[in-house]
């Protein structure tokens, strides 16, 4: 299974964008998709996740309310559309999957993932 994660680019503070993880395989039905981001000399940090069946989401302290994340059944795809953007955004954003399901409370763990993408870096100038 393949993630590819794009849509990262450089953005004036207070900008927007919209990133977007496509799956190879429609195998997230029962599971977890979300994105995870690395600022430099800094650790990865939880964004957000959404549940395949029935679309329930999460979202770290620092993005609730400026970022939303989405997804598309048909396209097997997953979108995050980050509002408000601020410099202590800039990361590269990595989205991730799991197959099975996975307690809300274990939502924001990294090492509950099965599947990686690449990465796309945002950059947010001051």
């Amino acid at each position: 299974v393949q993630l590819q994660a794009s849509g990262g680019g450089l953005v004036q503070a207070g900008g927007s964008l919209r990133l977007s993880c496509a799956a190879s395989e429609r195998i997230f039905s029962r599971g977890v998709m979300g994105w995870f981001r690395q600022a430099p000399g800094k650790e990865r940090e939880f964004v957000t996740a959404i549940r395949w069946n029935g679309g329930d989401t999460t979202y770290g302290d620092s993005v609730k309310g400026r970022f939303t994340i989405s997804r598309d059944n048909d396209k097997n795809t997953i979108y995050l559309q980050m509002n408000s953007l601020k410099p202590e955004d800039t990361a590269v954003y990595h989205c991730a999957g799991r197959r099975n399901r996975l307690i809300s409370s274990a939502l924001g763990q990294a090492v509950q993932y099965d599947y990686w993408g690449q990465g796309t870096l945002v950059t947010v100038s001051s």
